[in-house]
């Protein structure tokens, strides 16, 4: 029996764009968030990943540095040090690192953070709490990369 099809996308997700299934799934995430509470439920939701963690932006842009080889990053907004927002905005300027797709996860779900987001280059915007289906699907509906 397969399984059913939801007939619209939740209210808290905001996608940038309508996004075609992936042929190859993500194999290294980068995890961005001040909470150790959500670093611990991504790495029991996504246990066939290869999780690197950050903290803040600045320990972030350190990892992907060290990890050239990161396939997405899962982002929170509020954090010390350096904000998601500008997490991003650094993401996208390199040129080693604009095609990684960001999917913002936070507790700011006003319609101008997510406009600034998905205008910032997010692939996605999900308001926490969120539940490990929205994410999972999230991520199955990202394009493939270039290296894939």
């Amino acid at each position: 029996m397969a399984p059913e099809r939801p007939s619209r996308v939740p209210e808290d997700q905001r996608f940038a764009s309508d996004r075609s299934s992936r042929s190859v799934q993500p194999k290294k995430v980068l995890v961005v968030d001040d909470s150790k509470l959500i670093h611990k439920m991504f790495e029991v939701m996504l246990r066939s990943y290869a999780l690197v963690h950050a903290m803040d932006g600045r320990e972030g842009l350190e990892r992907l540095h060290e990890h050239p080889d990161i396939d997405l990053i899962l982002l929170d907004i509020n954090m010390p040090s350096m904000n998601g927002f500008e997490f991003l905005e650094e993401v996208k300027r390199s040129e080693a690192f604009t095609e990684v797709p960001v999917i913002i996860v936070s507790t700011e779900g006003k319609d101008q953070d997510t406009v600034r987001g998905l205008q910032a280059g997010a692939a996605a915007y999900i308001k926490k709490p969120f539940r490990n289906e929205e994410i999972l699907k999230l991520i199955e509906r990202l394009p493939p990369m270039a290296s894939d």
